[in-house]
């Protein structure tokens, strides 16, 4: 469920019309609902309540805004972060250190050197020359780094070949054969103190099969360290849980997701933690835009030209992704169109040949599913400006990110004097 529907005819975000947000503001501009991601975060806690105090951190990549943050973090959500810049905005949000989890395959020296000075809870180790560096720096500052190591059980998540982590081809993790050797080498590092693993098989699952079948190898790996005389107290078991993009998609929902993990897990004895992202922000979002002009095509189908681009919402040129096209205030007439954006790409191309609500120029339209993967994977390019955000309370709301115009871009450009 979002908080986005029409009302008298006119699309809201919560009591809020969407055209006085686009009076006020201009377009496009992405629109969160707060109504809609506590409800998501509510859900997603409920769903896991047969567990013993799990620890929910949110994937900050999926929507990085501090007031997102912030909302969850109200919520009693942690943070799973990718990178200095993430742990940074947890941190603004007032997320506990010692409830943020440091993922991602590349992190720097100084990213290191970041977490464990901000005394983070966990990292979660790529690769076991990750553990070895880290280690150095560790005992160097006299700390003891909380670890997880990430295995990579070489498990199809059936979705987009580049949302998908699990499979061995994938640069994540750790060799599921060869997590139990490098686990006990790292346990026996300085500085390190080795407490679980961790996995996370890809985004927007579809099904809960390739998680239970990733879940069932972790469960026999940890009996396999055990029986090796290593300590295993934590597991993270990612995210990755996908929402409808269309509206007559039927995905797993939380309650089934959550009675999954703890049917899999019930013999684990260990504390358990989850990276939900999409799940919780995906549907708390839209993109709402302008039609620029409609331009006849050689087909029947016309094109309509939007004021929002790639540049703004990259998924569907990226990934050829879908998301619901709808008119905010529709005439009740439809139409098959392509609807495209101004920048020069033919992959500047969010829908061919939907059948949509019928829109001329100056209409309003908005992208639903935005809330995560949107505002967040945003480039300045053609000269682009990066477009404001947007967050709705009842029938007030508030800009959380400003306008960031291609001037204000160019401005901290530089031409060297012997130019």
């Amino acid at each position: 469920m979002n908080h986005f529907e029409h009302r008298g005819g006119v699309l809201h975000a919560e009591d809020v019309p969407l055209p006085l947000i686009a009076e006020q503001i201009g377009t496009p501009v992405y629109v969160y609902s707060k109504a809609t991601l506590v409800r998501h975060a509510r859900v997603f806690k409920e769903a896991l309540s047969n567990l013993k105090d799990p620890h929910i951190a949110f994937a900050v990549k999926a929507n990085p805004n501090l007031a997102v943050l912030k909302v969850l973090q109200r919520e009693g959500f942690g943070a799973d972060v990718v990178s200095g810049g993430e742990m940074d905005r947890a941190l603004a949000a007032d997320i506990a250190p010692h409830h943020i989890v440091f993922s991602g395959v590349g992190k720097t020296h100084s990213e290191l050197v970041q977490g464990l000075a901000a005394d983070i809870g966990q990292f979660n180790l790529e690769s076991e020359e990750e553990g070895y560096e880290l280690s150095v720096i560790a005992a160097q500052l006299g700390q003891r780094a909380r670890c997880a190591l990430r295995v990579n059980p070489d498990v199809d998540a059936r979705t987009h070949a580049k949302i998908s982590t699990g499979k061995a081809e994938n640069k994540f993790g750790v060799p599921i054969d060869r997590a139990g050797e490098i686990y006990a080498a790292l346990a026996g590092l300085p500085g390190i103190e080795m407490r679980g693993i961790a996995v996370h098989i890809g985004s927007q699952l579809s099904s809960l099969e390739p998680l239970e079948t990733a879940f069932s190898k972790v469960g026999s790996l940890i009996a396999e360290l055990r029986a090796q005389g290593q300590s295993v107290t934590h597991v993270d078991l990612g995210g990755g849980l996908g929402v409808p993009y269309r509206t007559d998609e039927i995905l797993p929902s939380p309650a089934e997701y959550g009675a999954m993990v703890t049917r899999v897990t019930r013999d684990w004895d260990v504390s358990l933690s989850f990276e939900p992202g999409r799940v919780i922000a995906g549907n708390a979002g839209i993109l709402l835009t302008r039609v620029i002009r409609l331009k006849r095509s050689s087909n029947a189908s016309p094109f309509v030209v939007v004021d929002a681009a790639m540049n703004d919402l990259a998924r569907p040129a990226m990934y050829g992704a879908w998301h619901d096209i709808d008119a905010v205030e529709p005439s009740g007439m439809r139409q098959c169109a392509h609807v495209v954006g101004p920048i020069c790409e033919t992959g500047d191309t969010f829908a061919m040949n939907r059948e949509m609500d019928a829109l001329k120029a100056g209409d309003l339209a908005i992208f639903r599913t935005a809330g995560a993967y949107g505002a967040t994977m945003a480039s300045s390019y053609n000269s682009r400006g990066f477009v404001p955000e947007v967050l709705v309370d009842g029938d007030r709301f508030a800009v959380v990110a400003d306008r960031l115009p291609a001037a204000d871009i160019m401005a901290a450009e530089r031409v060297p004097d012997w130019l």
